[in-house]
């Protein structure tokens, strides 16, 4: 027995001792860059895995697979790629639990079930401002969180989810009243630039009744980033938002991945049974990212340069939005989608438009105008409106813009004075009630209307017939 014991002790402390040796560190060859696209040879990863790069100086350049071709991996850097020699070792990222990768100094990280990069989530985001990996940008120490989620998440049996029956508040009466959005929708922002989108989903972060915004600021000018934080957003907003930043100047790679965090972060309150609101900006600087990596290693340009993945990119990301499980939560999504010239037959675009339930369109000769939210409401449409809004509202909202579009056909010829009164009794009425039409659509940025007030505004706006 003894014998026995001692030979148990003599094997426990062996087992020990294998488990903390450290394996042989596995490594490949930086061979080629060309571009955006880095070309090594000597691993064998799967598609998404995290590489780190020896720099000649001493330092390190992240990259992650984004495509093979035999024993060649293509590499995508998410860092600036200065200092980096032929020959550079590249080395997986996942190691050994026990020790950092080679050539660096930050804590390892673990190799994960699915396979798939895992994120900072939490409480502890809100009123915080990240950027696509997940550090934060704002100054204000470390998250504090322990909990991470996944970036890619499983796509919903389509009819596990609840339906989208109840209108969610966004303060704005145009949107409120004639364009009711319900909680779990997704919609389209349809702008070209310098028609006030910042300004209008600014307001949405600031007056909807949902318990929690995630922003993702995607592919825009650095600028813009701090000045939608600090002026759009204000401390209202930014107290109950997180806000993902991937500005122009990162990588297209950290582009999309920034994307994938702010939904994932949605995700993962929606699942904590939240209400929340997810503000995209844009959804065609995710598009471009996309075209950036796919052309770099070599896929074929389809329509107007987007290549086929671009496309399928798309509602893989969109469909991630909307309604959880009976009971759960909701993602109520906004996308910005930049039609080039104003050109709302822009292949993006128009790819929105057919996997999105609705499309508001921010029109420029509006904002030249100065008439703000320059919302178009002829070409703009909320397609679940009919399930959230009682027949009465429908027909005062069908009233509404048969007299707005009934006046906007015969505005010439009322402007030159070709039109006569009493010829045409709808078009009477249409030019006495355009001025409270007009007035109507339009609210100051600093001015809010409850669902409740624009319904009820809207009801006075037609009373006596």
């Amino acid at each position: 027995m003894r014998h026995a014991d001692a030979w148990s002790a003599y094997l426990a402390e062996h087992r020990d001792l294998a488990a903390s040796a450290a394996p042989f560190e596995v490594s490949g060859r930086l061979t080629r860059i060309n571009g955006l696209v880095m070309e090594a040879s000597g691993l064998k990863l799967p598609l998404g895995a995290d590489c780190r790069i020896v720099a000649s100086g001493g330092g390190t350049v992240e990259a992650e697979v984004v495509g093979f071709n035999g024993d060649r991996l293509y590499l995508m850097p998410t860092d600036d790629v200065f200092g980096l020699a032929p020959g550079a070792p590249v080395l997986p990222l996942e190691v050994h639990p026990s020790r950092p990768a080679l050539g660096t100094t930050s804590p390892p990280r673990r190799r994960t079930s699915d396979r798939a990069k895992h994120l900072p989530v939490g409480e502890k985001l809100l009123g915080r401002v990240l950027d696509g990996a997940g550090r934060p940008l704002d100054g204000l120490g470390p998250l504090g969180t322990t909990d991470a989620r996944s970036l890619q998440s499983r796509p919903f049996n389509p009819l596990t989810r609840a339906p989208i029956d109840t209108p969610l508040d966004v303060g704005i009466r145009a949107i409120n009243a004639l364009l009711t959005v319900g909680r779990g929708q997704r919609l389209g922002l349809f702008a070209g630039s310098g028609v006030g989108k910042s300004v209008l989903i600014g307001m949405m972060a600031r007056y909807t009744s949902a318990d929690v915004i995630v922003v993702g600021l995607i592919g825009e000018r650095g600028r813009e980033v701090k000045e939608f934080i600090e002026h759009n957003l204000g401390a209202e907003g930014r107290a109950r938002s997180v806000v993902v930043a991937a500005p122009a100047d990162t990588s297209p790679l950290m582009r999309l991945q920034g994307a994938a965090y702010a939904t994932t972060i949605a995700e993962y309150f929606r699942d904590q049974g939240r209400q929340v609101l997810l503000v995209m900006d844009s959804l065609t600087r995710y598009a471009m990212a996309q075209r950036e990596i796919a052309l770099a290693i070599g896929e074929p340009p389809v329509t107007r340069g987007y290549p086929p993945s671009v496309f399928a990119r798309l509602p893989a990301l969109v469909e991630r939005a909307g309604n959880g499980l009976e009971g759960s939560g909701s993602i109520t999504a906004f996308y910005t989608v930049l039609a080039e010239g104003d050109d709302q037959q822009d292949p993006i675009a128009d790819s929105a438009r057919a996997i999105l339930d609705g499309h508001f369109v921010l029109s420029r000769s509006l904002a030249d105008q100065g008439h703000y939210p320059a919302i178009d409401i002829e070409q703009s449409i909320s397609r679940a409106m009919h399930g959230l809004v009682t027949p009465e509202h429908f027909d005062l909202v069908r009233r509404f813009k048969q007299m707005f579009s009934r006046y906007q056909r015969a505005r010439d010829l009322i402007a030159v004075g070709a039109y006569q009164a009493g010829s045409d009794p709808m078009l009477d009425r249409a030019v006495a009630i355009y001025p409270k039409l007009e007035s109507f659509l339009q609210q100051r940025i600093d001015e809010q209307e409850t669902w409740t007030q624009a319904t009820a505004n809207l009801r006075t706006l037609f009373s006596g017939g």
